[in-house]
């Protein structure tokens, strides 16, 4: 899949800087991602294993990533020994949750 692939042109953050944010979020899937559903078309859900700092990490990445695509919304619930990550858009951004979606799957552990 082209890294490109679920960030739209309406993302703002400069281009130069996609392939670091793009690797960032790969780096996270790859190190803590536990599983991925779709309780709703609009609705991904990620289940990241916890860890020291991993929450914050989380709700990090997710803050800088709506500051640039403001069509995200993320929300962070975190348990004992997971961090569950929900990532909702509005219709006309499905798209982008599917190409989000397929590259987390990906990269399941």
């Amino acid at each position: 899949m082209s890294e490109i692939a679920w960030v739209p042109q309406s993302c703002t953050l400069p281009t130069e800087e996609q392939p670091l944010r793009i690797a960032e979020w790969d780096t996270l899937f790859s190190e803590r991602l536990t599983s991925v559903s779709r309780p709703e078309p609009l609705r991904l859900r990620l289940d990241l294993a916890g860890g020291p700092g991993i929450e914050q990490r989380v709700r990090d990445l997710a803050e800088r990533e709506s500051g640039c695509c403001s069509f995200f919304t993320f929300t962070t619930t975190p348990s004992e020994d997971l961090i569950g990550l929900d990532i909702a858009v509005d219709p006309a951004r499905e798209a982008v949750l599917d190409a989000l979606a397929a590259r987390a799957a990906g990269m399941q552990q």
